[in-house]
């Protein structure tokens, strides 16, 4: 039999785990809707204070564009990112920016050092730590990289700014490394996936979330033969 103290346990974190997700859903909605609302203040001013509007036309013309490049995107990372960076974790990110190069590699730093699996309660509030330091880290350089970024970029050696380009690399590096330690087999087939895909003509961005499906679906059909 299980005893009422346990009992109420259970339930006392039941409660507050639904009193902690109705929080971040209220917090995180709020804080992404008045980004959107700042984000098209200026050009509202732009447009109709100014008189700077270009028409409507050109507006849905590039609306248009954009969306048939960036649909998939829009789309498919937060499925994508879901999964390591939680609820709280996929408001913050979303609303900081910077996902792939620095909340997502912050997330699964924070739960590796905290020995916490993606996709639990505990991996979720890692990852939220991870990502709301990192944004902090990342205001307090920007400041000052905003006024004298130009400066510095300038008085850089032609071979320093070439190594600028490896840093992304380098992050997407450290992240396989981090989880083939763990999984072998499922770094091998990310590596032989996206190297296919690249040589095929699968072109542009599509690149990135055709391999991480592909990949996906390969390792499923692995554990599948595993678990036979």
């Amino acid at each position: 039999m299980v005893s009422k103290e346990v009992i109420v346990k259970k339930e006392k974190q039941t409660n507050g785990i639904d009193a902690y997700y109705t929080q971040i859903h209220f917090w995180g909605r709020f804080t992404i809707w008045i980004v959107i609302g700042l984000s098209i203040l200026l050009p509202l001013y732009l447009s109709f204070v100014l008189g700077y509007h270009p028409g409507w036309g050109p507006i849905i013309a590039a609306y248009v564009a954009y969306a048939a490049l960036m649909a998939l995107a829009w789309t498919m990372e937060p499925i994508l990112y879901y999964p390591t960076l939680g609820v709280s974790g996929t408001y913050l990110a979303f609303l900081t920016g910077n996902i792939s190069n620095m909340c997502l590699p912050s997330a699964a730093a924070a739960q590796h050092s905290v020995g916490a699996e993606p996709g639990t309660k505990k991996g979720e509030i890692a990852a939220t730590l991870g990502i709301g330091a990192a944004s902090l880290v990342n205001i307090a350089i920007l400041i000052p990289i905003i006024f004298g970024g130009s400066y510095l970029l300038s008085v850089l050696p032609e071979s320093a700014q070439t190594m600028l380009q490896y840093i992304l690399p380098a992050i997407f590096g450290g992240i396989l490394g981090q989880f083939a330690i763990k999984k072998p087999i499922y770094a091998l087939v990310g590596l032989l996936v996206a190297l296919s895909i690249t040589i095929l003509p699968v072109g542009g961005l599509k690149n990135i979330f055709v391999s991480i499906i592909v990949t996906v679906m390969i390792c499923l059909l692995i554990e599948k033969k595993r678990k036979r």
